[in-house]
């Protein structure tokens, strides 16, 4: 496989965890407004609205970090970054991803304990009784591909460093 076509399917499948975050977000904020609505228009509201929207933020968050750790797009402060060289620069920014990655993945490893003892204990919502384990092990999915962007991430800086390298200090 390419490296094109390798960077196209990874797009595609960004592009689909960014269109189902967009869905949750969807649920969610209906969800809250239709409660809220029925809540002071009738004295009335919908089981459980609170913990499904609770749970379905969480999944939101974890699955943001995932798109966040790949494209490097969360909040940086670049003081000391940006008085390096640019090879100390991709120096300190492979070190920064791979201490991201291993922060994860320990992260992704505790959520999943998390949501097998979750599974065991029976843990359920209030009104309806819902499992909470299923939107625990979503979260989780979450965190383990916020790990292997993360790796991927990575790799991609390891190579696009070698090739820097190749061409000279300026990348020419």
């Amino acid at each position: 496989m390419t490296a094109d076509a390798e960077r196209s399917r990874l797009a595609r499948v960004i592009d689909g965890v960014e269109r189902g975050a967009a869905g949750l977000l969807a649920c969610v904020t209906i969800l809250t407004f239709v409660s809220v609505a029925l809540r002071y228009l009738f004295r009335w509201s919908i089981p459980d609205a609170y913990d499904l929207s609770r749970n379905l933020l969480g999944i939101l968050i974890f699955w943001g970090i995932a798109l966040s750790s790949y494209r490097g797009g969360h909040i940086t402060v670049d003081l000391v970054w940006g008085a390096l060289s640019p090879r100390r620069q991709r120096a300190v920014d492979r070190f920064a991803t791979a201490f991201s990655t291993l922060c994860v993945a320990v992260f992704a490893w505790m959520m999943g304990e998390k949501a097998i003892e979750t599974a065991r204990s029976g843990e359920a919502t209030y009104d309806l009784n819902l499992p909470l384990w299923p939107f625990q092990a979503l979260a989780w999915i979450g965190l383990v591909a916020a790990a292997a962007l993360l790796v991927v991430r990575l790799v991609r800086q390891w190579r696009d460093s070698a090739a820097q390298t190749d061409r000279g200090p300026r990348g020419r």
